[in-house]
């Protein structure tokens, strides 16, 4: 299960998920942040909005980039 905040809703039935995690650099012995984009379903019982927090989870394949699922809205708070 993935946690991100809500980048676009403007597909219907579909939500891109931002996350953000630490990649190491061995070079310099630190951290930097990185971002991925995930597309999920979001299904009817769930409303969704730009700027919220969801939790995904992964599920067999639904199209050809989506393969996650929005299971709730951690936060209701939009931007």
């Amino acid at each position: 299960m993935i946690s991100g905040i809500v980048v676009s809703a403007k597909a219907t039935k579909m939500v891109v998920v931002a996350r953000e995690y630490p990649r190491p650099v061995k070079k310099y012995k630190r951290y930097e942040r990185s971002r991925s984009k995930i597309h999920a379903y979001t299904p009817d019982c769930i409303d969704v909005n730009e700027g919220q927090d969801v939790k995904i989870a992964e599920c067999r394949p639904l199209s050809k980039t989506v393969s996650f699922v929005v299971i709730e809205v951690i936060k209701k708070d939009v931007i």
